[in-house]
């Protein structure tokens, strides 16, 4: 059951790092989807809110409102100088989880291998302290677009809103799924001893991302993954 919440915490890491659509005029989407110059690593780092996400994966905006309260991640700088740390913090459930990625910037682009291929780029938004990623999401045989938007704050304001919400029109992907604020953050488990022993961490493997993916396409797939999920909890709780 410990493997099933790691393959979630990897479903909702992959929806937490091009085709226009009709809803937005072609002038507004040229702006909207402008991809952005990372000049540097160090813009990137720090601790983000996760906001906002779409996807174009079955079954994971049910999935994600089912499951998911909150989500933060904190982004450090690696030994390497092209290289990030993203220390990912879920709260599903009333459990803490954490997922450690690897990433990898260069011309522009951010790219992870493990535990599943990624690959991010930055776009353009008026929203001063966010970030907005287009994300392709390799998943077994299969890729997934996505959009996510993270901030300092753990709410933006509803103009900023609104223009994720174009940028999520223009790229053609499912309306968006927006986390709620008043549910509560995990607490930071590097600050306190006490505070980790809430949290749930573990690994993910290759065998796991292609059993998440065969499970989300299955017919029920999210209402099968929900009662796997149901389970663990239960039995994380006991112990």
């Amino acid at each position: 059951m410990k493997a099933v919440m790691e393959v979630v915490c990897v479903a909702v890491a992959a929806f937490s790092l091009l085709s226009l659509g009709h809803s937005a005029p072609v002038s507004s989407c040229e702006t909207l989807i402008q991809p952005l110059d990372i000049q540097s690593r160090d813009r990137l780092l720090g601790k983000w809110i996760y906001i906002a996400e779409s996807t174009d994966m079955p079954g994971t905006k049910a999935l994600t409102k089912m499951l998911v309260e909150s989500t933060w991640w904190n982004v450090t700088a690696a030994e390497e100088s092209d290289k990030l740390s993203n220390f990912q913090n879920h709260k599903m459930m009333g459990l803490c989880f954490t997922l450690q990625l690897n990433m990898t910037l260069s011309n522009n682009t951010l790219t992870m291998v493990q535990p599943y291929k990624a690959t991010a780029i930055q776009l353009s938004t008026r929203c001063p302290d966010c970030l907005v990623f287009y994300s392709n999401n390799t998943f077994g045989t299969s890729v997934y677009k996505g959009l996510q938007l993270l901030s300092r704050r753990s709410s933006v304001s509803a103009a900023e809103l609104e223009d994720f919400k174009k940028q999520v029109e223009c790229l053609d992907l499912p309306s968006p799924t927006v986390m709620d604020p008043l549910k509560g953050f995990c607490p930071d488990p590097s600050l306190s001893q006490e505070t980790s022993a809430i949290y749930r961490t573990g690994t993910v493997n290759s065998e796991d991302i292609n059993r998440l993916e065969r499970i989300l396409k299955s017919e029920n797939g999210v209402q099968i993954l929900m009662k796997m999920v149901t389970s663990a909890v239960s039995q994380f709780q006991q112990n």
